[in-house]
């Protein structure tokens, strides 16, 4: 079943009311709402692009796995997850639905967090450095603060309901942490839902990235990007 073609941009910018940031352990606690269990997946990880850089081991809760380790993904680093369409029958969502957006900072650990939420299967997702993040569909660019770009995407997934609503909370567009500056919507379309995140290096270029996975106790998936403070 192919999703309603709703641009993410408007829901978003609706939600950003309602918004709140998160700076809990790992960035992903529970919410408080019941979520549906969710289907089992298969996930393969892409190998670094280039060798990881040095850390030390950031303590985290729960049933946390990392899908990326520290590195600089040259080419986006993809991990895909077997999803059967549609996720819920009729009239139930289609695709796996996000249902949060919470950014957290760890100084002592030395990274910052966004985490990306998600009510039934975890989609397939895919981080890289790209010049210009721009929207799905239009092609328009995003705006972004800093000096390099993350772009996040991921398949199969929505963020809107049937009437074209957003279904996310949100956290503010800028963030302001050492070198996590700042997220911004992509798109929402045909199944394909963009986020673009904004980074300010200390010395320009690329700083190192980590993407993991953690299942909350309501159900709820959670994919994270980590990216250093320094």
């Amino acid at each position: 079943m192919e999703p309603q073609r709703v641009p993410l941009l408007a829901g978003l910018v609706v939600l950003l009311a309602a918004a709140c940031t998160a700076t809990d352990h790992d960035g992903a606690t529970p919410t408080t709402a019941p979520a549906p269990a969710a289907a089992t997946t298969a996930a393969a990880t892409t190998p670094a692009a280039t060798p990881p850089a040095p850390t030390s081991a950031a303590s985290v809760e729960g049933a946390w796995r990392v899908t990326y380790d520290w590195a600089m993904p040259g080419t986006p680093a993809r991990v895909t997850h077997q999803v059967r369409v549609p996720v819920t029958p009729a009239p139930g969502a289609p695709l796996p639905v996000l249902v949060e957006v919470r950014v957290g900072d760890h100084p002592t650990e030395g990274f910052s967090r966004i985490t990306f939420a998600f009510r039934g299967p975890t989609p397939s997702y895919q981080v890289g450095y790209v010049p210009q993040v721009w929207t799905e569909g239009r092609g328009a660019p995003v705006e972004l603060p800093g000096t390099a770009y993350l772009s996040v995407r991921f398949d199969p997934a929505q963020a809107h309901d049937a009437r074209g609503a957003g279904t996310a909370v949100l956290p503010p567009a800028r963030i302001g942490y050492p070198t996590l500056r700042g997220w911004a919507a992509a798109g929402d379309f045909e199944g394909h839902l963009s986020f673009g995140l904004g980074l300010r290096p200390p010395a320009g270029g690329t700083l190192p990235v980590r993407l993991g996975e953690a299942t909350r106790t309501d159900g709820t998936h959670v994919v994270a990007v980590d990216v250093r403070r320094g």
